[in-house]
């Protein structure tokens, strides 16, 4: 294989050369990268497409097309590789802070979003994803996520200029801007399903089509619907092609068809003209289900990491400070599979997200406790994106073996956790709405404003000021867990203004049927005013979240990707400790409604024997001394073992 692999490097050069390639006045700083860079691809796409009599002519059209964007990068950006490559990039800089919005929703327009900026700054966002803003059908388009063109924006929002000169300005602030790289699927109105319309061959060659249906039986007999109460199945009849289109998601989102080494090198120039456009990070978008195969669930198999990595290995040539963060929400030990330095530097951590939300409604940390010590881990130089709600649902990821450790049937719990969260248990505090139920297994997801399924909507609705304290506490003590535990913090934007669910949707026919828009928030004018008022509801949140991205920006240890759980002697408070530096930082979180009380003796182990200051309000908190946590109370202790005693 080796001797294959050098005499294709060879032959591929000599193509490059007879093309005047070589010849360029930018190719020898190129060609740095290349050679590091060229065994590696070469391998990785040799394993898809080797056996591919066309696999030559699209290899040596992808250099080219790489070498093109590479000759395109802006000078800025490139200023900005050299001093930001993955191994030093914002993934492991504990001050970043992100947010995630909808253009439209947050501001109106890619130049309005620029307006806003210095709000991000209050509140110490470092990172902002915005949601697909691409061109997309008018009515069916999934939030955005089925793509019409890679390279147009939606006109309402503004133009591709207008995001260039949006990436500028956040750069200039010291923002990141995030996006996400949609490569699963197109939407069935892409220039490349327009052209298979036609009956173009090389673009029906861009996706899954079957003549027969009996072609897709083999393949649906393993396959989950994703999106059950739309529709039934994974393919789509198309009377203009007579032809079965794989859709995994919905019947206007057309999968792409990876193994047309065509299809990498097409995605590829996609993926290099957005970095191009200043954008530092893509969010790549449905990972498990890039690879198809029959037999299997055609999700999460290995080929999708080889296209991954091969994805990274250009990103290494064209614009190499350019990172990946993993979409997958799958089973956790899947989900770690893709994080790597050379694969997804930065991943959702949706176990995090399901488990903080489970353990508000147990008042139970036991498994939020099994699952941070035995699965928040990751390679040197990885970081989790940690978040407390995103645009999406929230589905009960943990795993069922984590469960069963502690007695805990996981069908069981899911249940319980649905009805808790629609409201629907006895002594709920959630105000949540159901996403996609299935009656063929029972499941189902939760959709909801973080605000709204912490109770605070409830409260509000009862007038109850004791339900209404516990419910504000509750949604600090969630973000205060997802920005200390090590990572990223992940801010859905409205979220910082206790935003509550807006059923509005109901009325709009293009969302009445997708529930997730019932906590898509649109800014409220109100709600901003309100942001330095601490006696509101918004001022609360608001200032809590902006005092810990103070934090963060301050202490080093916040850089740690690692925590070690601890024992706090009460099945209703997490504790856990970072450190770094000769600093020990002690986080105390109290799930529960009622007050919790740790015993000196315990506090004094927790604490190292010295005294800390909880960073959160300036109290001293005393070793020998019991501490008591008031209901949904969240502690963050700062001891420094470096001071003199």
């Amino acid at each position: 294989m080796k001797r294959i692999l050098s005499y294709f490097q060879d032959q591929c050069s000599l193509r490059w050369a007879a093309r005047g390639l070589t010849k360029s006045p930018r190719w020898a700083e190129f060609a740095v990268g290349l050679e590091a860079e060229l065994p590696r691809l070469i391998e990785l796409l040799w394993s898809l497409y080797g056996s591919r009599p066309d696999f030559a002519f699209q290899f040596e059209e992808l250099i080219a097309e790489t070498f093109e964007a590479f000759c395109a990068r802006p000078g800025q950006l490139r200023e900005y590789d050299h001093m930001h490559p993955p191994e030093t990039g914002l993934q492991t800089d504990g001050s970043q802070v992100g947010a995630v919005a909808y253009v439209d929703r947050f501001a109106g327009s890619f130049r309005a979003v620029a307006e806003r900026i210095p709000y991000l700054q209050e509140l110490g966002i470092s990172y902002l994803h915005l949601m697909p803003f691409f061109l997309a059908p008018d009515k069916e388009n999934d939030g955005g996520y089925a793509v019409s063109s890679y390279r147009e924006t939606d006109p309402a929002l503004g133009s591709m200029a207008d995001l260039e000169a949006l990436s500028l300005k956040l750069a200039e602030a010291g923002i990141a801007l995030v996006v996400d790289f949609i490569f699963n699927h197109t939407s069935n109105e892409h220039e490349w399903a327009l052209k298979a319309r036609q009956g173009q061959q090389r673009y029906q060659d861009f996706y899954y089509m079957f003549a027969d249906q009996a072609e897709t039986v083999e393949y649906q007999a393993h396959l989950r619907d994703i999106f059950p109460e739309h529709r039934k199945g994974s393919f789509t009849w198309d009377g203009e092609m007579a032809r079965w289109v794989w859709t995994s998601f919905n019947s206007f989102q057309w999968d792409l068809n990876y193994r047309n080494p065509e299809v990498f090198r097409a995605m590829a120039a996609e993926m290099t003209g957005l970095a191009n456009r200043g954008v530092r990070v893509l969010r790549l978008d449905a990972v498990a289900f890039i690879w198809k195969q029959a037999g299997t669930s055609c999700e999460n198999l290995p080929q999708a990491h080889t296209i991954i990595q091969a994805f990274q290995s250009l990103a290494r040539l064209a614009c190499p400070g350019l990172l990946f963060k993993s979409e997958a929400i799958v089973h956790p030990d899947e989900i770690l599979k893709y994080i790597d330095l050379r694969e997804c530097q930065l991943s959702y951590n949706p176990l995090l997200m399901a488990e903080l939300w489970e353990a508000a409604a147990t008042k139970d940390v036991r498994l939020l406790s099994l699952s941070l010590a035995k699965r928040h881990h990751l390679p040197p130089g990885c970081a989790w994106v940690n978040y407390v709600r995103c645009h999406d649902d929230i589905g009960w990821t943990f795993a069922d073996e984590d469960a069963a450790e502690l007695g805990i049937k996981g069908s069981d719990h899911r249940c319980f956790l649905n009805d808790f969260y629609l409201g629907q248990f006895p002594g709920s505090f959630s105000r949540g709405v159901s996403f996609q139920y299935n009656p063929l297994n029972g499941d189902r997801r939760i959709c909801g404003s973080a605000a709204s399924l912490a109770g605070i909507e409830k409260a509000l609705e009862e007038g109850s000021a004791a339900m209404l304290e516990s419910a504000v506490r509750r949604l600090q003590l969630l973000y205060g867990i997802a920005y200390s535990a090590g990572g990223l913090p992940l801010l859905y934007l409205g979220d910082e203004l206790a935003v509550l669910n807006d059923y509005s949707y109901l009325q709009e026919p293009a969302h009445a049927a997708d529930s997730r828009w019932v906590h898509r928030p649109r800014w409220s004018e109100s709600l901003y005013k309100q942001r330095t008022d601490e006696a509101s509801v918004a001022g609360r949140i608001f200032q809590q979240l902006s005092l810990y991205a103070r934090l963060r920006r301050r202490y080093k240890l916040f850089a740690v990707q690692a925590l070690t759980v601890l024992d706090s002697g009460s099945k209703a408070v997490l504790a856990y400790h970072k450190q770094a530096e000769g600093q020990l930082l002690t986080v105390l979180g109290n799930f529960s409604e009622e007050a919790a009380v740790i015993p000196a003796f315990r506090l004094s182990a927790l604490l190292g024997e010295r005294q800390g200051e909880n960073l959160l309000d300036g109290r001293i908190i005393l070793p020998h001394e019991d501490l008591t946590l008031e209901p949904c109370e969240l502690l963050w202790i700062l001891t420094d073992f470096s001071a003199a005693d």
